[in-house]
């Protein structure tokens, strides 16, 4: 392979492109750019070389490393790429340049941004995914959509600063931007990356921009945006913070509060992005458990895998929904009902996504978290604190399939008839939701043909070796699971029999940011009020203050006041002349 085309970034180009496609009128040529990109991209992604700097430049005394591919962020940039190849088919019945070319650019940046090889590369990637995002949230047009992409973008740029920050004090203490683990918190600017890294992964009291703008966005916008931000933080957060304790905590809380507001939710797109943010748990945990070291390799791999597999799932299921979404104009769990009847094949994509997520054998979601739930077991023979974590992840799995794996399927596609009589999805998407529900199979399966099943991911994870060596399919991991998922199943049958289950009614949830929101526009309106009453006779005493002070000093200092009729003057300027030489004289003695 030409050294040129091994150096060309897959990210790089998808940007290109996709700034290239807003100006093409063209429908039919933006749709082959859309979805021939991502798979030239993935081709140079296959052939590039490991741990070589590909592309580098030097400028400011910076080395820039802007291509560099290794075995941790290759799983990763290869799910961005299937992702945006399954995003491009979906969207292929919309006709939309502005949607079509901002997610293909959104999706490079991102890819970009795992490719970087430091920490001003990674930024610059950073920000673009933020500009290039929230214009997915505005395609839906809405008023609503408008005030939540103010936000996101606001909270998006908001991280990226707090990212330079943390790079600036790495470069002034360091000498370098290189992409290196911290070791501790003390480390030059530790704190900042991680709390820019937690905003991007929407960490508990960070998460709310999450729900506020993915359920708002267009129909393909929401499938776009589940794919790329918070897993280019978990990457973050892999490469950079391994084995940090505190991640354990905070990813474990993120798989345990989101259940609560989930089953309660009635925007089932809202569902969802409560889900991403368990999801997003049980990786940032994995992250907490695992170092660089062999030893814990396990819990990396499963954060790799679980990411992978959850990129994959997860778009599945805002297909389904944006599905149901564009056929019947909503996704209020209130609303629908019976759509089985009208939409088979989209009830079958979506099952198989709740059965991914929800960690069924035989489905992604079950060989990628049985890493996590391993390594974290394994801890816990020596630590205490380690046991509380995977009861919480466990508790945590059983509210998964609640309201992913029960509740979107049953409310939408179920339940009640809501008499909805509609089309099924355009052929595009069923071909999309079928890829993806495809992939959720055949990465699940044992490997009964070589090179396929769940080896497959495996060979692709950060440590291949010990990943290897591992098996998911054990009678303890099944049995473990199956209970788990025969229980929660079962309780759920018990709260809709005797009418336990929360109601799904129209209304709306108040989220942590209901405080300072509401604080927050209060304390606005009380200073608004306070201003009016007392501003203009604040402003009126200031300005009689302001000018009476000036009439003094102009009636003893200006060449017509006082100070300039005496009788040693020839003017204001010779006192002012005397009191500055006074003034040097002692600075000079004092010296």
């Amino acid at each position: 392979m030409p050294a040129w085309l091994a150096a060309l970034n897959p990210g790089w180009l998808m940007i290109l492109v996709g700034i290239a496609a807003l100006f093409i009128p063209y429908r039919q040529v933006r749709q082959v750019l859309t979805v021939g990109t991502p798979i030239v991209a993935i081709a140079l992604l296959v052939m590039a070389p490991h741990e070589v700097d590909l592309l580098t430049a030097e400028a400011l005394d910076i080395t820039f490393s802007f291509y560099r591919v290794d075995s941790l962020n290759f799983i990763f940039g290869l799910a961005f790429l299937i992702a945006s190849l399954l995003n491009a088919i979906y969207a292929l019945h919309t006709n939309n340049p502005r949607q079509d070319g901002m997610a293909l650019a959104y999706a490079g940046a991102a890819v970009s941004a795992s490719f970087a090889g430091d920490l001003m590369t990674l930024f610059i990637f950073w920000e673009i995914t933020a500009i290039t995002s929230v214009f997915l949230v505005l395609q839906a047009g809405t008023r609503a959509a408008y005030f939540a992409s103010m936000r996101y973008l606001v909270i998006q740029i908001l991280s990226g600063v707090i990212l330079l920050d943390g790079l600036s004090y790495v470069w002034r203490y360091n000498g370098t931007l290189s992409l290196e683990a911290f070791q501790s918190f003390s480390d030059p600017g530790a704190i900042y990356i991680f709390i820019a890294l937690g905003i991007k992964a929407a960490f508990p009291f960070m998460h709310n921009w999450l729900q506020d703008s993915y359920p708002k966005a267009s129909v393909v916008g929401a499938v776009v945006l589940s794919a790329f931000t918070t897993k280019l933080a978990v990457y973050g957060f892999a490469r950079l913070f391994p084995g940090f304790d505190a991640l354990i905590w905070i990813g474990a809380i993120m798989t345990v509060f989101p259940v609560f507001f989930a089953v309660i939710e009635n925007d089932l797109r809202r569902v969802l992005a409560y889900s991403l943010n368990n999801q997003v748990g049980f990786m940032i945990c994995a992250i907490g458990v695992g170092t660089a070291g062999v030893g814990n390799a396990l819990a990396l791999n499963g954060a790799s895998a679980h990411a992978f597999a959850h990129i994959i799932y997860k778009a599945l299921l805002f297909m389904s929904m944006g599905a149901v979404l564009y056929r019947t104009g909503t996704t209020k769990a209130s609303e629908l009902g019976g759509l089985y009847r009208s939409m088979p094949w989209t009830t079958l994509f979506c099952i198989i996504g709740g059965l991914s997520i929800s960690a069924f054998p035989l489905f992604s979601g079950f060989v990628a978290k049985s890493l996590t739930m391993s390594a974290v077991a394994y801890e816990g023979v020596s630590d205490a604190g380690m046991v509380v974590v995977w009861l919480m992840l466990l508790f945590a799995s059983a509210g998964v399939l609640e309201h992913s794996g029960i509740k979107i399927p049953y409310f939408a596609f179920f339940g009640h008839d809501s008499g909805k009589r509609v089309k099924e999805a355009p052929f595009n998407m069923l071909l999309a939701m079928g890829m993806a529900a495809f992939l959720c199979i055949a990465v699940g399966l044992p490997a009964i043909i070589p090179g396929f099943g769940y080896q497959w991911l495996y060979s692709l994870l950060p440590y291949p070796v010990e990943a290897s060596s591992y098996q998911p399919f054990t009678l303890e991991h099944i049995l473990t699971q199956m209970q788990l998922l025969v229980l929660a199943t079962f309780a759920f049958i018990l709260l809709k029999r005797f009418a336990l289950y929360p109601a799904e009614k129209p209304g709306t949830i108040l989220d942590t940011d209901w405080f300072y929101r509401k604080a927050g526009y209060g304390f606005v309106q009380w200073s608004g009020t306070v201003w009016g009453k007392m501003g203009p006779a604040m402003s009126a005493m200031f300005s009689r203050l302001s000018e009476r002070a000036y009439k003094r000093l102009e009636s003893a200092f200006s060449p017509r006041g006082e100070i300039a009729r005496g009788g040693l003057s020839g003017g204001a300027s010779i006192w002012t002349a005397v009191i500055l030489a006074a003034v040097l004289l002692m600075s000079f003695l004092s010296s």
